[in-house]
């Protein structure tokens, strides 16, 4: 879906896999901001959300739109490119560039669809660190993500402790919560369910699009929350002050939803949200390091990275008993972390909008890392 001549790849060679297959051949799409210094000591990985991609910071080539994190990413801006150098990658399995089911499988000529192998949050991070190892980048000055892209920085910071130096999460969680999986399974039926999906062999021009939408407005709703959605919506029709008596979209919050969901189909792979939003299903790091209730904080036992998280007062997708879960086993792994819990009535989403607590707790928290390397 990414087109010809936009953004930058890297063939990668075989890839291993948590599941314990192997791709033979694995390109990652991605995006660069700034310039890499002499000391390759001012690179900053940014990780994206799942509906999201490698283009957080310019203009979207395929809808347009500006970059998810446009405002954040750019000279003089919080992610400073004048003195960064800011990465992006579109994850494993997704449909901007990246290998996914919607790649060519070297062993059969055609797109892989549902032969294509499930992956975690662990392969795409596995897949990043490839990246960077193309790229001659040892260390990161710092992984930020927010809401999936938090996974994968938290991830980073686990397994990969010696390559990050700081490291922000914002809006996510070090599992993903059975309600979380419900609403997933949800969406992934409502794609599954769509006669064009044809078990995940449909035709580029003929996709599932009425399930893929569906599966959008569903999980847009848990972006949300119910005072932004009282005060942006309402129960406010769509023409007029009177009821249709139908089932058009007559409230406006039902033309919202709707425009969300026909708007993502043009942007997104069907199996692609199938892969993605299993891998995030699957993430529970704790698990990594056992099974009892000290297994979180032996992921990230001596480590030096250093931690911001953020967590929202209306994110009830990702609350903040699930971001002061993590506070709690990096303090007991004995790392350096900070945590700030922003007043917001946003919902999920708030990390994407303009907040300015968020602005100032993570401009404050890379202008200390930018100190600490001399930048």
């Amino acid at each position: 879906m990414l087109p010809p001549g936009e953004g930058e790849t890297a063939r990668l060679g075989a890839l291993s896999l948590d599941s314990g297959v192997t791709l033979p051949e694995v390109t990652v799409a991605y995006e660069t901001y700034g310039a890499l210094n002499a000391d390759r000591t001012n690179a900053v990985l940014v990780c994206h959300p799942l509906t999201a991609d490698q283009f957080a910071g310019r203009e979207h080539p395929v809808t347009g739109k500006p970059g998810w994190w446009e405002r954040l990413i750019g000279p003089g801006r919080l992610l400073d490119t004048d003195r960064l150098f800011v990465i992006c990658p579109n994850v494993l399995g997704g449909c901007m560039g990246s290998t996914g089911p919607a790649s060519i499988d070297p062993g059969t000529g055609r797109p892989y669809g549902l032969n294509f192998p499930v992956v975690t949050i662990g392969d795409m991070v596995r897949a990043q660190a490839a990246l960077l190892d193309a790229l001659g980048i040892d260390r990161l000055l710092a992984v930020v993500g927010g809401s999936m892209g938090g996974m994968q920085a938290l991830t980073w910071a686990a397994r990969h402790p010696e390559r990050v130096a700081n490291a922000a999460i914002i809006a996510s969680a070090a599992r993903h919560t059975p309600q979380n999986i419900a609403f997933h399974e949800v969406g992934r039926q409502a794609v599954m369910a769509d006669p064009d999906w044809r078990d995940g062999t449909y035709a580029p021009d003929e996709p599932p699009r009425r399930g893929l939408a569906v599966a959008r407005m569903t999980a847009h709703v848990t972006y949300l929350s119910e005072p932004a959605l009282e005060a942006k919506f309402g129960r406010r029709f769509q023409n007029g002050s009177a009821p249709g008596f139908g089932f058009d979209a007559d409230f406006q919050v039902e033309s919202y939803l709707r425009h969300q969901g026909k708007s993502f189909t043009d942007r997104f792979d069907a199996n692609s949200y199938l892969y993605i939003t299993r891998a995030m299903d699957y993430f529970d790091l704790g698990r990594d390091c056992g099974e009892d209730e000290g297994a979180l904080a032996r992921c990230f036992s001596g480590t030096k990275t250093r931690f911001l998280l953020v967590s929202f007062t209306s994110d009830w997708l990702y609350p903040t008993a699930e971001s002061r879960r993590v506070v709690r086993a990096l303090h007991g792994a004995g790392a350096e972390v900070s945590f700030v819990e922003v007043e917001s009535d946003r919902g999920h989403d708030a990390f994407l909008l303009e907040e300015p607590e968020l602005d100032r707790v993570l401009g404050g928290f890379l202008a200390a890392a930018m100190r600490g390397a001399g930048l």
